[in-house]
């Protein structure tokens, strides 16, 4: 059996069976991360909401908790995507890591269902401790099914991309109709029925990798010399111990006190991609440093886009005229499916365009997609700064459009950068630390998210979001997007140069 290095992307790639020209495992990896995806998106859309009418009363004053609490988890989520891919790299492998995660992942989204506080923070904690040895690896082994010069490459993640957003799609859609349908109790106990069908997505998708994984030819193993079983349960142990570590996180730091946690913990991961970078050669260490400052960029873009779970679900429940035909009420949760639903109708036109560029020698370079995803994320904001300054009626509501518009447009930006980023960090990252350049990537993601609840929680104050509020935070995302994406286009051919001809 021909088996790959986890950790070395340069490896040839075994010969795997093709479907629909490109490796069959990539379609198992596809609805993994479907599922997984379903349960993130069902949680994520349901969170701020959930806290503010569980523990709040429907108070708008709980808004601000609620958006720290949801931006400390968003950071979390990701930022513990580098221990989990230190893990996988060093010590267990792909496979192992994202079997165990995933079972963490379910036992924590089944946890959340019990609507008590302690409850909520602890099924929390267990999210984020699985997701971090899931999500970064399972990225990774998607890199890991092609040769490192293999074309269909960028492909082949635009694909297992548009699984994650059709579990994206699908979650708000059945678990916003079931939180608004199910009306015999007070409607924060329906999110109990969320929070469940997350824990059943979960399992579904661990069990879809279980009995997939045989297809990965020794992909994802551990390397010579880590097989023994023994390490597993010392990961375990490190799980048990890193759990109430992380509710401690949530519950008594603060998400003002994270941001330097994690700033810290950004810069060691720097240290270390530069660290290894400088025992190869000057071409390495250019690609990692250019690598590091997309990741500056990356973290501006998810600061703002991330306010899909915090303010934009309070503008929605709050100041969106919501009523649609024959007095129907459009869920709130179900603006979160709008960027999903507009990535898998974007992705597959907006790839045969950059085919089509590229034939012609006119694709643009890395740097100048994530100037352009700057820049639409802040054309997202602009038309919500123009709905919350022209369009508000007597009521104080603002049409459903506008909100509409900016999730279109923030989807835009996020197909120009997200997909392209993920192959991106495989193809600049030192060989021998993917796992934990992966988790990097994730980690300026945290950095994004944790911003973004700061951000939300100083946009509704003490009281709760206003129009006014709204749209003087609205008015600072779209001159910082636009102005950040204009510089980043005007030094993308510095950069390009550090890639040294990586595209």
């Amino acid at each position: 059996m021909t088996t790959t290095r986890p950790s070395d992307p340069a490896a040839a790639a075994p010969d795997f069976p093709q479907l629909l020209g490109h490796p069959r495992p990539l379609w198992m990896l596809f609805m993994t991360e479907f599922w997984e995806r379903f349960a993130f998106y069902s949680v994520s859309w349901a969170l701020a909401l959930y806290i503010v009418a569980q523990f709040y009363h429907g108070d708008a004053a709980g808004q601000g908790w609620a958006s720290a609490i949801f931006g400390a988890y968003t950071a979390l989520i990701y930022a513990t995507g580098i221990f989990g891919g230190y893990v996988a790299d060093k010590l267990i492998g792909y496979q192992r890591s994202i079997l165990l995660g995933a079972a963490v992942m379910a036992a924590g989204l089944f946890t959340l269902a019990v609507p008590e506080r302690a409850m909520m923070l602890l099924g929390l904690a267990l999210v984020i401790v699985g997701d971090g040895l899931f999500k970064p690896n399972i990225s990774s082994m998607v890199g890991q099914l092609y040769g490192r010069d293999d074309p269909r490459r960028d492909r082949g993640f635009t694909l297992f991309y548009m699984g994650i957003n059709a579990g994206a799609f699908l979650a708000p859609l059945l678990t916003g109709w079931m939180a608004e349908t199910f009306t015999g109790v007070p409607m924060r106990q329906n999110f109990k029925l969320v929070f469940l069908a997350a824990g059943v997505g979960m399992t579904l998708s661990l069990l879809w990798f279980w009995f997939g994984r045989r297809g990965l030819k020794g992909v994802g193993r551990p390397a010579a010399g880590g097989e023994s079983r023994l390490r597993v349960l010392w990961v375990l142990a490190g799980v048990a111990v890193a759990v109430p570590l992380v509710y401690l996180l949530l519950s008594k730091i603060g998400a003002t006190g994270l941001q330097w946690l994690l700033g810290l913990l950004f810069v060691g991961v720097a240290a270390m991609l530069v660290g290894e970078a400088l025992r190869h050669d000057r071409v390495q260490l250019h690609r990692v440093v250019a690598m590091l400052i997309i990741f500056a960029f990356n973290i501006l873009f998810w600061m703002f886009y991330f306010q899909l779970g915090t303010s934009f679900n309070f503008l929605a429940e709050n100041l969106v005229d919501r009523e649609m035909f024959g007095g129907w009420v459009f869920p709130v949760g179900w603006f979160q499916s709008v960027s999903p639903l507009a990535i898998l109708l974007l992705a597959p036109p907006l790839t045969l365009v950059w085919g089509w560029l590229d034939k012609r020698r006119a694709e643009p370079s890395i740097p100048r997609k994530f100037g352009l995803g700057l820049v639409f994320n802040g054309l997202g904001f602009l038309v919500l700064m123009y709905g919350l300054s022209r369009l508000l009626d007597a009521r104080g509501l603002i049409p459903f459009w506008p909100l509409a518009l900016c999730y279109v447009l923030q989807t835009v930006g996020e197909l120009c950068l997200s997909p392209i980023g993920l192959s991106m960090v495989t193809k600049l990252a030192p060989p021998r630390l993917v796992g934990v350049a992966m988790g990097g990537w994730f980690l300026s993601l945290a950095v994004g998210g944790n911003l973004s609840g700061l951000l939300a929680s100083a946009i509704s104050g003490q009281s709760g979001m206003t129009a006014a509020s709204a749209l003087s935070g609205f008015t600072f995302g779209f001159w910082l997007l636009a102005g950040a994406g204009a510089f980043l286009l005007l030094i993308a051919p510095l950069v390009n140069r550090l890639m040294h001809g990586v595209k």
